[in-house]
């Protein structure tokens, strides 16, 4: 009876455990948390265009304040020239217009001086 009972047991053993059907995997798709926003992206992108606008903005304009400067620097110059030389043609002015040099002038000339008195004419105003 044991060997009944051992066939009975083999037999019955395949019906007593279920059938393990193959597993299937599943693809389960994960939302990745992103660690910035599609919106906050558009906006740190416009924040950083208008940052470099104002930087392009600034760095051009002090650009052309040192060419401002550079120029007016380069202007003041000239003009210390001009009048260094206008203080040194009005020195001349009145170098050559002392009566006694007008009279040696004359006198080189064939002229005759009458009156021993001469004096600079006053400027005729207009």
């Amino acid at each position: 009876m044991s060997a009944e009972r051992a066939r009975s047991w083999q037999q019955g053993s395949p019906a007593q455990r279920p059938q393990q059907q193959p597993k299937r995997q599943v693809k389960v798709k994960v939302h990745k948390k992103t660690w910035i926003t599609p919106g906050e992206k558009i906006l740190y992108t416009f924040f950083s265009l208008v940052i470099l606008a104002a930087a392009a903005y600034f760095v051009t304009f002090a650009a052309s304040t040192y060419n401002l400067n550079r120029d007016l620097e380069a202007l003041d110059t000239e003009i210390n020239h001009q009048q260094v030389a206008n203080k040194d043609l009005t020195y001349e002015v009145k170098e050559l217009s002392k009566p006694e040099r007008i009279i040696d002038i004359a006198r080189d000339a064939g002229l005759k001086v009458q009156s021993a008195k001469v004096k600079e004419a006053n400027k005729v105003s207009e």
